[in-house]
């Protein structure tokens, strides 16, 4: 369904070139959730934004994006206003923010879809009922009078992922659609994309900083730091086996519910700011197993059939935890 090679975005600031994520370099196949995680700052979103071209004005996007055997990098603006919404579709991370606030979700909706359908009025609204009941908002003939600041958490979420799948995208880029939401609704919000993969064969990346979530609903994960990817495998590997110290803490810092009272050591230090990216492991200033080895550039090797690491030592630390 789409194929990454090498797609970065650098930011231009004062005339000087900042890396905001990237080169990135992965796969999602067809009907596959696939899961892109990392802590706040390591160029998640800015990777979704990115792929659909919705990155900042001042950036620039190299690289190439397949989906579908169309470059979305190569593609005019033109071709990507087409392919937004028709192609590809955006679930954004506070729907409360991404919907219009001064318009009601009938508005929205008929919008989204008359703008790459041909479709009077009256049937852009009956499909516009029909996938507010596909993506499971009771009710949906009286809620699609309703304005976004009317809505629950959970309903305004189930209405952008309605919205993203307006126009009959089969490619869904999910950046955070969980956060906000409680326990209850989150579930409900991973059935649903679960579902919708399964019975739609829907393609989903998945982005989250939520290990849990992540390890439930996606069968293959990239794990990104500092903008680059550090591990990328299965699900079951990055779990049973972690490779790279960063993982490996992160995995660590997940709740243990078996370990109540405890307190979990997090990962000491921040991540690097944009623009201040050293040579080498970008996480070896808070990696406790650096050596003089790690200031050298790293390269994502493939250490299993489908389970690659960038790190110099990660044969060495093999069973060892962070």
């Amino acid at each position: 369904m789409l194929q990454v090679n090498d797609i970065a975005v650098v930011d231009y600031r004062s005339g000087r070139p900042v890396v905001l994520t990237g080169p990135l370099s992965f796969d999602v196949a067809e009907g596959e959730i696939f899961g892109l995680v990392g802590e706040s700052g390591s160029g998640k979103t800015m990777c979704g934004l990115g792929l659909i071209r919705l990155a900042p004005a001042t950036s620039r996007i190299s690289g190439s994006a397949v989906l579908r055997g169309k470059d979305l990098v190569a593609a005019s603006e033109r071709e990507m206003r087409r392919i937004r919404g028709a192609d590809i579709g955006m679930i954004f991370q506070e729907p409360i923010s991404a919907l219009n606030p001064v318009f009601t979700l009938e508005t929205q909706l008929i919008a989204s879809i008359r703008a790459h359908q041909k479709l009077s009025k009256r049937e852009a609204r009956a499909k516009a009922v029909e996938l507010m009941r596909l993506v499971g908002i009771p009710d949906p003939e009286s809620r699609l009078k309703f304005y976004p600041h009317q809505l629950s958490g959970g309903l305004a979420q189930r209405a952008m992922i309605a919205m993203a799948l307006s126009s009959g995208a089969k490619f869904l880029i999910a950046d955070e659609p969980t956060t906000s939401l409680d326990v209850t609704i989150q579930e409900q919000i991973i059935q649903l994309i679960e579902r919708l993969a399964r019975e739609s064969g829907i393609s989903v990346l998945f982005i989250s900083h939520d290990l849990g979530v992540v390890a439930r609903l996606c069968r293959r994960v990239a794990v990104l730091y500092a903008g680059e990817i550090v591990e990328i495998g299965t699900t079951e590997q990055l779990l049973r086996d972690p490779q790279h110290p960063y993982t490996k803490g992160l995995l660590r810092c997940a709740p243990d519910f078996d370990e109540v009272g405890s307190i979990r050591r997090g990962i000491p230090g921040t991540p690097p700011i944009a623009g201040q990216l050293t040579v080498g492991c970008r996480f070896r200033e808070r990696c406790t197993f650096a050596i003089e080895l790690c200031a050298t550039p790293q390269v994502l090797a493939e250490r299993a059939p489908g389970h690659s690491v960038r790190c110099c030592r990660s044969e060495a630390l093999r069973g060892q935890a962070a």
